[in-house]
């Protein structure tokens, strides 16, 4: 089993749009997927259609119930999810008070260690305790770079966090999101950032209205629209993270 967190510092740079189109490319290709939505926003849940029943994925999440009991298929073939719930925002202080608090993401997934080849995580922004077992716990990074000054500036505040906290900076994966291609700053951008962060994955999600409108239709566009620029991109993306890990 492989864990795999999409993660980044801020919000509205494509996070859980790649969360849900790779985690529905890999289990396209007969790999057993699950995806956890600890978004307090749940925005993963709703682009599947999904809710939590009552207390369930609660329960599961702050340690009083077995993780198996609150997972929900999808309509996808070999991908479930388990739900957010809005109440994942106290997360950090549970999680903060916990004796071994490392090790919680650990605990929370050994009862389906066997059962899930890939586990994808949509985390919520910022670095905090969630954040920090991510970085301790799971196989990769997958980090959504926005090719502008400032979002590049946050993947070398991530870099830096790693380094002062001895993190393993060989989980982390940028790759390009939002990309346009009329712009010249995001062309050149791109160009200096490979050269400048070698483990970046060459791969540039377009900025595409498709894409926004997954809201509308509620499914990955990587199965409404297979043909698209974007879901090839998305379906690139994970072919190279899987060659990786």
């Amino acid at each position: 089993m492989k864990i795999i967190a999409v993660y980044h510092i801020k919000g509205g740079v494509g996070k859980t749009a790649t969360s849900v189109n790779i985690a529905y490319a890999a289990a396209s290709e007969g790999n057993r997927v699950l995806l956890l939505d600890i978004d307090p926003q749940g925005a993963s849940s709703f682009y599947f259609n999904v809710k939590a029943d009552e207390d369930d994925g609660h329960r599961a999440i702050f340690g009083d119930a077995s993780l198996d009991s609150s997972i929900k298929k999808t309509d996808f073939k070999n991908l479930d999810i388990l739900p957010s719930d809005g109440r994942y925002r106290r997360l950090d202080h549970f999680i903060s008070k916990m004796k071994r608090s490392d090790k919680w993401l650990k605990k929370l997934f050994s009862p389906v260690k066997k059962e899930y080849d890939y586990i994808f995580i949509d985390c919520p922004p910022s670095i905090t305790a969630v954040a920090e077992n991510l970085f301790e716990h799971t196989d990769a990074i997958l980090v959504p770079v926005i090719p502008s000054t400032l979002s590049i500036r946050t993947y070398e505040q991530l870099k830096a966090f790693f380094k002062k906290e001895k993190l393993d900076k060989k989980k982390l994966f940028p790759f390009f999101s939002m990309y346009e291609r009329r712009k010249n700053m995001h062309n050149e951008s791109m160009i200096q950032f490979e050269k400048d962060y070698p483990e970046c994955i060459s791969v540039a999600i377009p900025y595409n209205s498709e894409i926004e409108k997954m809201g509308e239709y509620r499914m990955p566009i990587v199965h409404k629209y297979p043909y698209t620029e974007a879901s090839e991109m998305y379906r690139r993306l994970w072919k190279r993270l899987k060659a990786k890990i």
